[in-house]
């Protein structure tokens, strides 16, 4: 596994709007405050051309545009890190424009979540990379900085943190009046350890490489050519998977019929333990709870399942570094994720 070089002061942090772009004004002082602050903490930041644009159906730009300015912060010696502007739904166009080859051959961060799984899965399973699975650039807007948002930075300056759970969570979308608004935490975080394996033990620790990312883009790259999935676990299955998987949004039907397509495909092959992060839209038609419904076909692996995880579009979150070596402790309902 490629790990590029973690950032010191001095450093430049590209970012670039790989799917969809910030328009609202309140963004925009988001952004710039972010900037503001990185600065005082010794990181510098470009911004694209177009993560301050919106076109048709939520991008910033067509795919070709916007794998040009992503290839661009490979071509700029100063850049260290990239991080995206936001998520989105269509990422994938501008896969075919990316030089992964030469990414491959000059390493940088990347990071982002939700529709930026597109990068951070085929960066790490394809091309065996280390990205990070974390918050969208926004978050470092905030005034007051979350407990998240330095575990974030501290990560990405090389900093061996233990993240533990937090507290608090929020529960759905905020409006925001000034843009520099943190969370607003409502609701407490409880991880929580299958029933099955909930009969054996309350308390999990186990090791292995992490690979995840949004369920609802990795069901549409498996298979495509970018898909690597398959020979990363072959590569690690030595040292174990831990899978780390959230949805935007999903049904207990999808989730039954696509959590059994993935085991038949093998995915879960090799596996420690497989984490779910917090949903952001669930519908239950069928009266079927989340976490049964993922049970329905991960019931038969006989591996520890745990819901509820702080990653995912439910903030706040923790920064997952895709392809790492890491620990997992689940202890009742409270969780710790280190690197090793």
């Amino acid at each position: 596994m490629i790990f590029p070089d973690f950032l010191k002061a001095g450093d430049y942090i590209g970012v670039t709007a790989v799917s969809d772009g910030v328009s609202d004004e309140l963004d925009k002082i988001r952004f710039n405050n972010a900037r503001e602050k990185l600065a005082k903490r010794g990181i510098n930041t470009v911004f694209t051309e177009d993560v301050f644009t919106v076109s048709e159906y939520g991008k910033s730009a067509d795919g070709l545009t916007r794998a040009k300015q992503f290839n661009s912060l490979f071509n700029d010696d100063r850049i260290k890190g990239i991080i995206s502007a936001k998520g989105g739904n269509f990422l994938n166009e501008m896969l075919e424009y990316v030089d992964f080859e030469k990414i491959k051959r000059y390493p940088k961060w990347f990071q982002g979540f939700s529709d930026n799984t597109c990068l951070t899965h085929v960066l790490t399973t394809k091309y065996d990379i280390a990205s990070i699975y974390g918050s969208n650039f926004s978050e470092f807007g905030m005034e007051d900085w979350h407990k998240s948002v330095d575990y974030n930075f501290d990560i990405l300056t090389g900093k061996n943190v233990v993240q533990k759970s937090f507290d608090k969570y929020q529960d759905g979308f905020k409006d925001r009046i000034t843009g520099l608004e943190g969370y607003s935490e409502n609701r407490d975080v409880c991880w929580k350890i299958d029933d099955n394996t909930l009969k054996k033990t309350d308390k999990i620790t186990v090791g292995g490489r992490l690979v995840g990312g949004c369920l609802d883009v990795l069901l549409f790259l498996q298979g495509t050519r970018y898909d690597g999935t398959e020979e990363f676990i072959n590569n690690y299955k030595d040292d174990g998977i831990i899978w780390y998987l959230e949805s935007f949004e999903s049904s207990a039907e999808s989730m039954m019929m696509n959590m059994w397509k993935l085991r038949e495909l093998g995915w879960f092959e090799g596996a420690k333990a497989i984490m779910f992060g917090r949903e952001l839209f669930y519908r239950n038609s069928m009266d079927i709870e989340y976490e049964k419904a993922v049970m329905y076909a991960l019931e038969k692996l006989s591996i520890p399942v745990i819901f509820n995880c702080d990653f995912g579009h439910l903030g706040p979150r923790f920064t997952v570094i895709n392809g790492a070596k890491a620990k997992l402790t689940v202890d009742k309902n409270k969780g710790e994720l280190s690197y090793m």
